[in-house]
């Protein structure tokens, strides 16, 4: 998801609409909010044809019937857990072939996840239950809803000795308003990988996933400290995972701590040092500790995989920006790191740091892949699939799944 690509081909940013329009409130609340830039896409024929063909257009019906019986906000939040598990649980098995394929859009499609959890947060932004939501408490149901259906709460690594532990994390699809069918192969490698052993030559190594929004708002807000914190100190190895070039996979050396402004899924650009705590000991770049020479010398599938070592920088005592294909110089201020300067070079950056301010730089690999742009076979602009499609995404996914082995067995 490298700003300096996905700029190609978007002109501006849409205004975001008014997020507080009221409605009658019920009984002891506040009125309901409007749905967002992001879920008013569902009312467009791709995500209805997406959700149909998959058979995930039944997830948001659920959550409203079974809102219909709640009868207080401790209720309503049970519930919406409850839904919000149930969407990621059928998502992963879906990929992974467990259970009835639901249509005929592909196991492995990520979107039907993606379309399915918008719906289902749109119901809870509007709904007006006769007791009443506070603010506060509209807010704490829709966390609950996309942490829950993310699988940002369910991660489980099993203890004991002779089993390494995985963490990986994808994303939403993006840019949806250059092509509305977009589906990303990162959020679809969380779902293929979701709890499966990757057996390495030292032994079993245990995969668990999460996936994340292309919202700057949820960054700031800690998204990524909050799920990843609780994980790293027990953990063998972690990447972060994104869309990145077209026909390659890359190793991400350096991460900088800038926001390039280019629009999110909701159409907010953001221009600033990435926000974190703590911002008087924040460093400019962090570095990657994923074992990147193997990985590129591994033949891990049809794609070729780099080493990429360029960043942009406002080098010591400088004004403008340079680029500099070997990494940054010292005392510089970061402008894109190898990633870019949008939400996968930030969520690299912000996991990266984590790992270094829980001291765990020299002993736990950790850094962000970059995959090839998941791409619809030649002259197909219109159908939301097609075989090569479907290829070339199953190929993505067996390629990163590969780049683990590799990585896990450096250790």
């Amino acid at each position: 998801m490298n700003s300096l690509h996905v700029r190609l081909g978007v002109l501006g940013l849409a205004l975001l609409t008014g997020l507080t329009t009221p409605t009658t409130a019920g009984a002891a609340g506040t009125a309901a909010p409007s749905p967002t830039v992001e879920e008013q896409r569902l009312d467009r024929d791709v995500p209805r044809e997406i959700l149909r063909r998959s058979g995930f257009d039944t997830a948001a019906p659920r959550l409203v019937r079974a809102l219909d019986t709640a009868r207080s906000y401790a209720q309503a939040r049970r519930i919406v857990a409850q839904e919000g598990s149930r969407l990621w649980r059928r998502a992963v098995d879906r990929a992974q072939g467990r259970g009835p394929a639901g249509g005929d859009i592909s196991r492995d499609d990520d979107r039907p996840l993606y379309w399915a959890r918008l719906g289902m947060t749109r119901e809870v932004r509007t709904w007006e239950p006769d007791f009443g939501l506070t603010d506060g408490q509209r807010d704490a149901l829709l966390d609950e809803l996309e942490r829950t259906s993310r699988g940002q709460t369910s991660i489980r690594h099993p203890h004991g000795k002779g089993l390494k532990r995985i963490l990986l994390t994808g994303f939403d699809p993006f840019t949806l308003d250059r092509d509305i069918r977009i589906s990303n192969p990162s959020g679809a490698t969380a779902l293929a990988l979701d709890g499966t052993v990757v057996e390495t030559a030292d032994g079993p190594a245990r995969v668990e996933t999460a996936v994340f929004p292309v919202r700057w708002r949820d960054f700031t807000d800690g998204t990524v400290e909050r799920t990843l914190r609780p994980h790293l100190k027990s953990v063998d190895m972690f990447t972060t995972v994104s869309q990145g070039r077209v026909g390659r996979f890359d190793i991400e050396r350096t991460n900088g701590a800038w926001r390039g402004g280019f629009g999110d899924n909701e159409n907010v650009g953001r221009t600033e040092t990435v926000p974190v705590t703590d911002p008087a000991s924040q460093p400019q770049w962090t570095t990657t500790t994923l074992p990147y020479r193997a990985i590129v010398a591994a033949d891990t599938g049809r794609f070729p995989v780099y080493d990429n070592t360029s960043v942009t920088e406002i080098p010591a005592g400088g004004t403008e920006p340079v680029v500099r294909p070997d990494g940054p110089t010292p005392g510089s201020t970061a402008r894109a790191g190898g990633g870019g300067d949008y939400l996968s070079n930030e969520i690299a950056y912000r996991a990266t740091l984590l790992r270094d301010r829980l001291g765990l730089h020299d002993r736990l690999p950790g850094g962000h892949v970059h995959t090839p742009v998941l791409q619809f076979g030649p002259g197909n602009t219109t159908q939301v699939t097609d075989p090569e499609f479907v290829r070339n995404r199953l190929d993505i996914i067996a390629q990163v799944r590969a780049i683990l082995k590799v990585a896990a067995e450096q250790r």
